[in-house]
């Protein structure tokens, strides 16, 4: 940024991630900036582009970085959207500084280098605590999720909610301010967890002040229920469903779709039968409802749905990969997609393999179960109707041809596999 670039009364900060990032020794993200001592009008005129519908933003003429003009916010409705927003040449930096969520993100950096913390943001990095600004935290039921989703970022750093936050999060679900978040912020924070290193942080925060009960009652009610301790040293199914969260994300970093289906995969253990427990016969299916329920509640996009979905159906499929038929293995694929979306079976076979290793004791076991997933869809996506093609074959003759064809080249494929 040039400093001509701004108008002549105006002082940019660097502000909230960036500051947070750098001293934490991150990787650098997106770089936001906070402007104080001059109006809209005067950004305009200074050739920033206006952006913000709900508070002035705007974007720098030659970086394309947000700059907002310090604000402050007073609560007058439910939910995260009832706000007035003030912003004038007399609101100080500080002022805008005490409205953020967290002391960590309020931060400022001055041109100069000088950091500018008036609420202790930095002996909160030092000590690893997420502690709110202010009471106003509680004024935003959406900083109950987002909250948790630093968290599920910061954990592996060592970082904890501070006992006032957890229990000022815990007085708003009590107080019912959850119920007037909309669905699609819902998902987009829940995505944001799944995609970071420690998405059970996430699942943990948010039970420990009550709201997964409220934002993700299907998940919630896995904890209590029991397993078989010879398949699941830890029992319990909300932990291991912690577990394979994380072993997902450790398996493939960043991927929300792969950390969605690893979330839900064992959804119908929370409908077993008492009498049935600690066994769960049928919960592969049965899960497909609560799934089903959660998707189009959060309103879930297309590919996660997909994948949580095969991954819910297959998983003990993928598990007794071994004493599968051939045709049986094809008509796994052909239920996935795989043969017209191969990349679909990787995030499957993967999505077993954390199920399989996100369990007590079970973090390093190999899982050649898929491999052998990957090897059968590769072969017979080998195998094309130009190859099984013969003159006067054609229809329903020429596809049960190329399933005969399919069927031998997974077979010979699994010997392979089996012969080293």
């Amino acid at each position: 940024m040039t400093a001509t670039a701004l108008p002549a009364e105006a002082r940019a900060y660097l502000v909230g991630g960036a500051v947070r990032d750098a001293l934490l020794g991150l990787p650098p993200g997106d770089r936001d900036w906070v402007v104080v001592g001059t109006d809209a009008e005067a950004m305009q005129a200074a050739g920033f582009r206006a952006v913000g519908a709900d508070f002035p933003v705007f974007l720098h003429p030659d970086t394309g970085e947000e700059y907002a003009l310090a604000r402050t916010e007073r609560k007058r409705g439910h939910g995260y959207t009832g706000f007035v927003v003030h912003a004038d040449r007399g609101v100080t930096l500080e002022q805008d500084l005490a409205r953020r969520d967290f002391t960590i993100n309020a931060i400022a950096q001055a041109a100069d280098g000088r950091l500018i913390d008036p609420l202790g943001g930095q002996a909160d990095l030092e000590a690893r605590c997420l502690r709110h600004c202010s009471p106003a935290f509680a004024e935003d039921p959406l900083r109950v999720l987002r909250g948790a989703r630093f968290l599920a970022r910061l954990a592996p750093l060592g970082f904890r909610l501070h006992d006032d936050t957890l229990a000022l999060m815990r007085g708003m679900v009590e107080a019912g301010e959850l119920a007037h978040l909309v669905p699609e912020r819902v998902w987009q924070e829940l995505r944001r967890a799944l995609a970071s290193p420690r998405p059970s942080a996430f699942l943990q925060a948010l039970r420990a002040c009550g709201a997964l009960a409220v934002v993700l009652p299907e998940v919630d009610a896995l904890y209590g229920v029991p397993q078989r301790p010879e398949f699941h040293p830890e029992v319990d199914t909300g932990v291991h469903t912690e577990m394979v969260l994380d072993m997902a994300a450790r398996l493939a970093p960043g991927d929300a779709t792969l950390g969605f289906a690893a979330l839900t995969h064992d959804l119908g253990k929370a409908l077993t039968p008492a009498e049935a427990l600690p066994r769960h016969p049928g919960h592969e299916h049965s899960g497909l409802v609560p799934l089903a329920a959660l998707c189009a509640r959060l309103k879930v996009p297309n590919a996660e749905r997909q994948l949580a979905t095969d991954v819910c159906r297959e998983h003990l499929n993928v598990h007794r990969f071994a004493e599968l038929r051939d045709a049986t293995v094809l008509e796994l694929l052909e239920r996935c997609g795989g043969l017209r979306q191969p990349a679909r079976i990787d995030r499957l076979a993967l999505a077993c393999e954390a199920d399989k290793r996100g369990r007590r004791g079970f973090g390093e076991t190999d899982y050649p179960q898929g491999r052998a997933l990957r090897a059968c869809r590769d072969a017979a996506l080998a195998v094309q109707a130009k190859d099984v093609a013969r003159e006067g074959l054609e229809g329903p003759a020429l596809g049960e041809a190329l399933r005969r064809a399919r069927i031998a080249a997974i077979g010979a494929a699994r010997a392979r596999l089996a012969a080293g």
